[in-house]
């Protein structure tokens, strides 16, 4: 998303986008198969139902949040803000949760 902001190419920023399209669902492809693999059977269906909740209102909150942040800061710097902020919360997790950090394989455990 970075370097979208940045990009001055239009068929640059295309390819970038789908770039972070794909990106994005790959993230949902292992989120959801972690869940799937790692939830205790007891607990499956209520942290499925709160995921879920939490994807369901993110792309509302992240939409409301990002014209916050370009009326604020402009369209270009709210873009790049908003792309260094996974980079920040993706080393706060990972010095938070080193277990995650340590996943090796996607199996039932």
């Amino acid at each position: 998303m970075i370097g979208f902001a940045l990009s001055r190419a239009f068929w640059l920023s295309l390819v970038l986008l789908a770039i972070s399209g794909a990106a994005d669902m790959l993230s949902i492809f292992v989120r959801s198969t972690l869940i799937q693999l790692r939830a205790p059977r007891a607990m499956l269906g209520r942290i499925s139902s709160v995921n879920q909740i939490f994807v369901g209102s993110s792309n509302e909150i992240g939409a409301f949040e990002s014209g916050v942040a370009a009326r604020l800061l402009g369209a270009v710097p709210s873009v790049v803000l908003g792309g260094l902020s996974p980079i920040g919360m993706a080393g706060t997790t990972a010095v938070w949760a080193p277990e995650l950090r340590r996943l090796r394989a996607m199996e039932e455990g």
